[in-house]
């Protein structure tokens, strides 16, 4: 097994990890920050590689906010950020328009998801119902069951549904997507991570949110976040950088760090300030090994 690099505290190493790239690509929940929560020396760093001349890209699977979103965020937290954001739901944005292209109107998307979606589909032009929508945010009624099973509370245009982190799933909304799905529609998902970091601790993500459709329809959506390949062909497409020049950074070794080999970058750094441990990737047979570890990201300071 490729043994991982401890880089805190060793500031000959870790000068010699950064000298090695051109771009780094950033997580951010559990890398540099969790909720509202900035973490130690983060604007430091980035300040840092930015000052060495390094591409510095912000690749999130958080679909509930854009980019406009982000960048309010990036800039309450201190920290520049001009158009170096990529979302998960941008992805999916991107993903619906540019490639998937199916014939209007039968393009429409069915979405369970937050107004970062939204926002990301119109600014693609597609056209979509569900996601922040009042009527769909209710408890199921007895008369629901026949006017879905009729059809009489289905939009006949829609043929894709997408799912991303819903802080409002509810029955009725999964009912209304099972139905689209058993009659045809496309199976997207902004991202399936199975935990959001989020105020010190870990909550359920967008792959909980969406599990019971996926019981349901007894398969798994194609998801457009990260560790998804489609997700690094947009980024890189986008930014346009030499992947053998190119770390990921991250807090989690299934979604992060194997996006980063997947996509076979030049390296890969892990952070422990979010979901994955030492002990995930230095257990012998672990399935995801980082190229080196820190801490935290500020440990990058030296």
């Amino acid at each position: 097994m490729t043994k991982s690099q401890f880089l805190s505290g060793d500031k000959a190493a870790i000068d010699e990890f950064i000298d090695r790239f051109d771009v780094f690509l950033f997580d951010c929940d559990g890398v540099l920050w969790s909720g509202d929560h900035l973490y130690e020396k983060v604007p430091e760093t980035l300040e840092m590689l930015r000052s060495k001349g390094k591409q510095l890209v912000f690749v999130t699977n958080n679909s509930t906010k854009s980019r406009a979103d982000y960048k309010k965020k990036f800039d309450k937290l201190g920290i520049p950020a001009e158009n170096e954001v990529f979302g998960s739901s941008y992805s999916a944005a991107v993903y619906i328009a540019r490639i998937l292209k199916l014939p209007a109107p039968k393009n429409k998307v069915f979405v369970l998801g937050e107004s970062g979606v939204e926002q990301e589909l119109e600014s693609e032009g597609v056209p979509f119902i569900g996601g922040t929508d009042p009527a769909f945010r209710r408890d199921m009624q007895p008369e629901d069951f026949d006017n879905i099973s009729n059809g009489s509370m289905l939009d006949p245009d829609v043929g894709i549904v997408l799912t991303g982190l819903d802080f409002h799933s509810n029955y009725l909304k999964t009912a209304i997507a099972f139905q689209y799905l058993q009659r045809g529609a496309e199976y997207l998902a902004t991202n399936i991570d199975s935990t959001l970091p989020m105020s010190h601790t870990l909550f359920p993500g967008a792959g909980s949110s969406g599990a019971g459709l996926t019981k349901a329809i007894g398969r798994e959506p194609l998801s457009l976040g990260k560790p998804s390949q489609a997700m690094m062909d947009a980024v890189e497409g986008k930014f346009k950088f030499d992947r053998s020049r190119t770390c990921m950074v991250g807090d989690r070794m299934n979604t992060d760090i194997q996006f980063g080999i997947d996509g076979k970058l030049g390296g890969t750094l892990a952070v422990l300030t979010g979901v994955s441990k030492k002990e995930d990737f230095l257990t012998e047979g672990a399935p995801t090994v980082p190229m080196a570890y820190l801490n935290a990201l500020g440990d990058l300071l030296g």
